[in-house]
């Protein structure tokens, strides 16, 4: 078995068709999404009208969720200005998607946590706002319950795996389309990729387990900055155009 992961567009479709571009050249032919379409100032109409078509098997994350359960408006400003540009039937497709799943039998996907999609599963974060690898035994006690040997999260945007004690394996393939980010929550912190490029992960079943491959993908991510900033998000610009928060 061998398929793609991809995680955290963040309505950014530029990057997505690069990605999606990057995996057709490594023959692979499946792909499963961890969530977290839509939400940010860029285009999120576009990216549900590429994504929606390919029918991929799919988990809604905590942005998708704010999409279809809080009131336009008490959203947070990215999330509302995806909800702008999503019709009904987009809309409508994120209320059919589960919160998680199992893939061909033995994979888990997840956006976050298996029960809960807005907290980090391979990260902590300090109260000086570092974010650091999580103690193997935070990691490892989120597994509890998941058997399967391959377990998918993202939410993070930071890519990573973790081998557990027995065996099992966590990858997280890192966004597709929001390399920086700040956020208040636990503490105030900053993710940064310290690169404006796209994120995915391959994943292979061989003859000694599950193996991984991080890539990343070029795009016009200046032209995703620039969006950005025409919308006012001079955050997100920054973010799209280095990789960092500043």
């Amino acid at each position: 078995m061998r398929f793609a992961a991809i995680a955290d567009i963040h309505g950014n479709h530029l990057a997505l068709e690069a990605v999606l571009a990057d995996i057709r050249t490594q023959d692979v032919e499946e792909i499963v999404n961890l969530g977290d379409f839509f939400s940010g100032p860029l285009d999120a109409g576009k990216t549900a009208d590429l994504l929606m078509p390919l029918s991929l098997t799919s988990v809604r994350g905590n942005h998708d969720r704010y999409l279809i359960e809080q009131d336009p408006a008490a959203m947070h400003a990215s999330d509302a200005a995806a909800y702008g540009q999503l019709s009904s039937s987009h809309l409508d497709w994120l209320r059919s998607l589960p919160f998680d799943l199992v893939y061909r039998g033995e994979v888990y996907l997840c956006h976050a946590t298996p029960k809960d999609d807005n907290r980090y599963w391979l990260e902590s974060v300090s109260p000086e706002g570092f974010v650091l690898l999580q103690p193997f035994e935070a990691i490892e006690a989120l597994a509890e319950g998941i058997y399967l040997p391959l377990i998918l999260c993202g939410h993070s945007h930071i890519p990573r795996a973790v081998r557990l004690s027995d065996g099992r394996l966590i990858v997280n393939p890192g966004s597709v389309g929001c390399p920086a980010y700040d956020d208040e929550l636990p503490y105030y912190h900053k993710v940064e990729a310290g690169h404006p490029l796209a994120s995915y992960a391959i994943l292979e079943k061989t003859a000694v387990g599950w193996t991984w491959q991080f890539r990343t993908v070029a795009y016009d991510h200046m032209a995703m900055s620039a969006l950005a900033a025409e919308r006012g998000r001079a955050d997100w610009a920054g973010a799209l155009a280095t990789g960092w928060v500043r």
